[in-house]
């Protein structure tokens, strides 16, 4: 793994995207760092933060396909997947792909379909193939879905479930620009909009590679022991119902790699792993009722979790 070039390609990405979300390479490195882990995204902020544009622009730069569902509560399963129509000339049953079949996919407002809808991208996410009328249909790689969810309106909503939540590598906000930054939209879109000019900064098949270096990302056992004594305290905290699963253990895992391949290392550092824990496991924990009416938050807890598992010490790092 050459550490450098990967760096060099990762920032090459971020600075792209940065063109046109303004101000937010924090959270534009997370989604990146999601994408270079073969993740996926929950998105949760009010409108006209920039969420669609995020997608769109993450797409423009990996050169992939991009495709944009409007979650209702009238959307059906078929509508995301695709369906098989009968052709009369051939007598035979065609499939026709659904939005899914692309490289990103933008499910907006997800809480606003059904739970039947939303399952049918449980398959998606996780195995990356879609099954229709009993034939498996894999879909185009890579893959990235970033679902969002608007916070403030619960009308007509339905709460995605634990098995939907926990297909998310990670959940993160934009949140507002700063004054300087809003500024600086306004100038950028006064007569079009930068994403119109954004050009690729990688190819698919880089991407993939890339995907596949940060995969070779040292991590030391002593680190691998801290991932899963952090995931273990959420199962065990006074105020959590239920903890994070194994899922949780490989998130962090791998967002720690993409994290420490995107700063040029070739070893994950337990700083890495804590700058991830709270978009990585605030997601998967379900409260109890004491933790609700006390108005605990899961990031508080993720806080305290932080605060009460013992960092490692490296000896040394890198590969023995």
């Amino acid at each position: 793994m050459d550490a450098v070039l990967v760096q060099e390609q990762c920032n090459r990405i971020i600075d792209q995207i940065e063109t046109v979300i303004v101000g937010k390479r924090h959270t534009v490195g997370l989604a990146v760092a999601a994408l270079l882990a073969r993740g996926h995204m929950l998105i949760e902020d009010i409108p006209g933060v920039g969420k669609t544009t995020l997608a769109k622009a993450i797409a423009k730069v990996i050169g992939g396909a991009y495709k944009r569902v409007q979650f209702t509560p009238d959307l059906l399963p078929a509508d995301i997947t695709g369906v098989s129509v009968f052709n009369q000339k051939t007598a035979e049953f065609e499939f026709r792909q659904g939005p899914v079949f692309a490289n990103v996919v933008l499910a907006d407002e997800i809480n606003r379909a059904t739970p039947k809808t939303q399952s049918s991208l449980l398959e998606c996410m996780e195995e990356r193939q879609a099954t229709v009328d009993g034939i498996t249909h894999m879909l185009p790689a890579p893959f990235f879905v970033m679902a969002t969810e608007n916070p403030i309106e619960y009308h007509g909503t339905y709460p995605l479930p634990e098995a939907q939540l926990d297909r998310f590598l990670m959940r993160l906000n934009i949140g507002y620009p700063k004054p300087d930054e809003e500024v600086t939209i306004m100038d950028r879109q006064q007569f079009r909009h930068p994403i119109e000019d954004l050009m690729p900064a990688i190819g698919a098949g880089d991407l993939l590679a890339l995907q596949e270096e940060i995969k070779g990302v040292y991590i030391e056992p002593s680190v691998k022991d801290y991932i899963v004594a952090l995931v273990g305290a959420t199962r065990e905290h006074t105020l959590v119902w239920l903890g994070s699963s194994p899922r949780g253990s490989l998130a962090l895992m791998r967002c720690s790699q993409a994290l420490a391949a995107m700063a040029g290392r070739e070893f994950v550092l337990p700083d890495d792993v804590k700058s991830v824990a709270h978009v990585v496991l605030a997601h998967r924990l379900i409260l109890k009722p004491e933790a609700r009416a006390s108005r605990a938050e899961p990031t508080q807890l993720v806080d305290e979790i932080l605060a009460s598992v013992a960092v490692p010490v490296l000896e040394r790092t890198g590969r023995h």
